[in-house]
């Protein structure tokens, strides 16, 4: 135990539901999954869902906060976008004229715009916690590594800057926990993994994870964002991209934080368990995908 947790129970029986935004991206069907295995209520919010939620159609958010207790904020595409934070504090003021007892809002580490973001939410009158986060180790098997890392290359625009990568299961618990326990209001949690690694080490990892050679080639960032562009990335999505590696990732982020510990009373998961737990699911199983 660390002096600097906070007291955490469990509230209340409550039936109202919580509010998930992103319920299927990353951290969302984690927190989703997480909250109906406690007994929760969960309203996924998305423009598929009943009621509807759609951040860039604001009609919609009435409907999507009536009756809701507890929000998980993580906003799609990124917080890095312009016009995100004025968005985002504008639904915190749509629930707290709701009536939302908590926001939980998903932000990124390093990023000027998500802290712009995170103020919007302070300045909203609802009890909010933040947890801070920046590169997720999940995205090398869920998102826009998993094919670089399948032909055992991943070429990216990044050298050896090393980044302390997060499990969105550590995040997921972190949130969850400033859902559903009191605790956790006005708490910025700012969570890393135990380690920094540079991106081969990372991948060797993996490597070893799986059992075959996975290897990082630095290119230049015109020919990554060439890249992208030749495999049909939207252009507003490259263009993240090109903003999270040629400025967030300066080795502003190096520095492993206490967030998991001061949230959970635990350390963080370390990264070469990510790696395996993936690669015990058949992930980066090439034979599997070649059948």
């Amino acid at each position: 135990m660390t002096t600097n947790q906070p007291q955490t129970t469990p509230t209340t029986a409550d039936e109202r539901p919580v509010l998930v935004l992103g319920a299927t991206g990353k951290t969302g069907r984690r927190v989703a999954a997480r909250l109906a295995d406690r007994g929760v209520a969960v309203r996924p919010g998305s423009r598929a869902a009943s009621p509807a939620f759609d951040w860039d159609d604001r009609s919609t958010w009435a409907d999507a906060l009536r009756g809701v207790r507890a929000v998980y904020v993580a906003y799609v595409p990124d917080l890095a976008v312009p016009g995100a934070a004025a968005t985002v504090g504008a639904f915190a003021s749509a629930a707290a004229d709701a009536g939302v007892e908590r926001v939980v809002l998903l932000s990124g580490r390093g990023e000027p715009e998500a802290e712009r973001a995170e103020q919007a939410v302070r300045d909203a009158g609802v009890p909010w916690t933040i947890v801070r986060c920046a590169w997720f180790a999940q995205n090398f098997d869920e998102s826009f590594m998993l094919e670089p890392v399948l032909a055992g290359e991943v070429f990216l625009p990044v050298g050896d800057v090393r980044e302390p990568f997060v499990d969105a299961e550590d995040i997921a618990d972190v949130a969850v926990a400033a859902l559903t326990e009191d605790g956790h209001a006005g708490r910025l949690y700012e969570l890393t993994g135990p380690e920094a690694l540079t991106f081969a080490e990372a991948l060797e990892s993996i490597g070893a994870a799986c059992g075959r050679p996975v290897a990082h080639v630095p290119i230049p960032m015109e020919a990554f964002l060439a890249e992208l562009a030749g495999a049909g990335v939207p252009d507003d999505v490259a263009g993240l991209m090109g903003y999270l590696f040629g400025e967030v990732l300066d080795g502003r982020n190096a520095a492993t934080t206490d967030g998991v510990r001061q949230a959970l009373g635990r350390e963080p998961r370390p990264f070469g368990s990510y790696a395996h737990a993936a690669a015990a699911t058949g992930v980066w199983d090439t034979t599997a995908v070649a059948r």
